[in-house]
């Protein structure tokens, strides 16, 4: 049984134009289960330093790390960019299940931290793993319902958010080392 079995999808209206798209998907999905397959990519290259630059579809963003991790702390380092990575799929998932759900969000704040032991990273210390041993978000929601009907809804995000979904999943990546000339 899916989520969409489980919950009716909203007419959508002026004030709820996200359920719109959930609704044109499930009739995508629907007439053709392959329509819900997508594919995102991404491409980097390595620039100066440790930095690279980063593009997805028409974006492109630099990655660095600090000085005390052999950068030039010209932008965000990788695992920032994660936390940021979760944090804007938290608040879109947060945005699309306050509409299904008719849940009123006046407003979304998050904060998320992560521990880090570096060891890991530069192979001091083979029994530590190189990633975040642990990773804290804070949600602030603000608006005219009562708390339990906030809490349904972070369960929601929680239960339907690709990024945390990626880090509380094993993923399965396949790498591939091209030499060229």
């Amino acid at each position: 049984m899916t989520t969409a079995d489980l919950i009716d999808i909203p007419a959508p209206t002026a004030t709820t134009p996200l359920n719109a798209i959930t609704a044109a998907t499930d009739d995508a999905v629907r007439a053709d289960p392959k329509n819900a397959s997508v594919v995102f990519a991404a491409e980097a290259v390595a620039t100066s330093g440790v930095a690279s630059q980063v593009s997805a579809r028409q974006f492109s963003v630099t990655v660095d790390e600090p000085a005390t991790l052999g950068g030039a702390d010209t932008a965000a380092n990788p695992v920032e960019y994660y936390l940021a990575a979760l944090l804007s799929c938290q608040v879109v998932t947060y945005r699309f299940w306050a509409q299904r759900l008719g849940i009123q969000v006046d407003s979304i704040r998050l904060h998320a931290e992560g521990d880090l032991d570096v060891r890991g990273f530069f192979g001091l210390d083979s029994s530590v793993r190189p990633g975040f041993t642990q990773v804290r978000v804070v949600a602030e929601l603000s608006g005219p319902e009562p708390a339990d009907r906030y809490e349904a809804l972070q369960e929601f995000v929680e239960a339907h958010c690709p990024v945390l979904d990626l880090t509380v999943n094993q993923t399965p990546v396949v790498s591939e080392l091209r030499i060229t000339d």
